[in-house]
């Protein structure tokens, strides 16, 4: 099978960094786009350039978007993924820089030169390819694909906001913009990665079986893994692994829909929800395939070898 070309939109976050490692072992990546969202914007581009020098790769990093359109956020996630957003495990100032180049200028630059041909895998909050959106409308003519993770299609969200998951809740008008803007994308929410969580002894296996990779995600994610044990959830979640596993390889994917999802911007107690219209009665597109169950060995399958387990 030809390998997938990614063009990775990103707030690195714990979970992210395992995407990324799946990323690279399982695809070329052509560039991690930044964004703030889990952390701040100069801990985001650090952890990225961070991840490239651990894999010694020549992936280049574009600083993107330090804020969401039009309002500021009520809240980040540091305290899932620690302060600096890797688990403040303290590591030394990565040798790779980033590039000069806004990362949304940098999404439009690559799908002019290889168009039709980069799945486009957004991890972070939507910011950066709104921008690029309404800078160049015809953008989603030239991408192969678009996976997204957030949303929350049944309510269940992980905000402050009851139905809102983080993604989208940070920035619901760049999630309605790119909602809007592109005619079809497939849609990994919040309330799927709970249902594909790993079994904790098994994970930690991997780990030890692991290399390098396996060692450093071990340290990061020890912030991540108590915050989710507080919270109640059981086993490990990897919500952006999740996504990129789709974006890998779609045989993954074993049962979706096909709906039209909105954005609530303007509820006191909904905005930041994904509005799934269930039984079509908007009677609109229905842009986004919406991912019910994947195929849970080969998902794990796909993190061990990110893991060099």
């Amino acid at each position: 099978m030809t390998k997938p070309q990614l063009l990775i939109d990103t707030d690195p976050g714990v979970d992210d960094a395992l995407a990324i490692l799946m990323a690279h072992a399982h695809a070329d990546v052509l560039g991690l786009n930044i964004a703030a969202g889990n952390v701040g914007l100069a801990h985001t581009v650090r952890n990225a350039r961070t991840l490239v020098d651990l894999l010694g790769a020549s992936t280049p990093v574009f600083a993107g978007c330090a804020s969401p359109l039009v309002r500021l956020p009520e809240e980040d996630a540091a305290f899932v993924h620690g302060r600096d957003g890797m688990g403040d495990v303290g590591f030394p100032e990565p040798v790779v820089g980033a590039t000069d180049e806004h990362a949304a200028l940098a999404l439009l630059r690559l799908t002019r030169e290889r168009p039709g041909q980069i799945t486009l895998v957004a991890l972070a909050p939507l910011t950066n390819i709104a921008l690029a959106l309404k800078l160049d409308p015809s953008l989603p003519t030239r991408v192969k694909r678009l996976v997204v993770m957030g949303g929350a299609v049944t309510g269940h969200g992980n905000t402050g906001r009851v139905p809102a998951e983080f993604n989208v809740g940070f920035d619901p008008e760049a999630a309605h913009v790119v909602f809007e803007g592109f005619p079809h994308f497939d849609l990994v929410d919040w309330e799927l990665t709970l249902r594909h969580a790993f079994d904790e002894a098994e994970f930690d296996q991997w780990l030890t079986a692991g290399d390098h990779r396996a060692d450093f995600f071990g340290r990061v994610f020890q912030v991540a893994r108590q915050s989710n044990r507080r919270s109640g959830r059981k086993g490990i979640i990897a919500a952006d692994a999740l996504a990129m596993a789709v974006a890998i390889d779609p045989t993954v994917v074993r049962r979706s829909e096909q709906r039209h999802v909105g954005v609530e911007l303007d509820g006191r107690l909904t905005r930041g929800a994904t509005v799934v219209d269930w039984a079509h009665r908007l009677r609109l597109p229905a842009q986004a395939n919406v991912v019910l169950e994947l195929d849970q060995a080969k998902f794990g399958a796909m993190v061990q070898r990110a893991l060099g387990a």
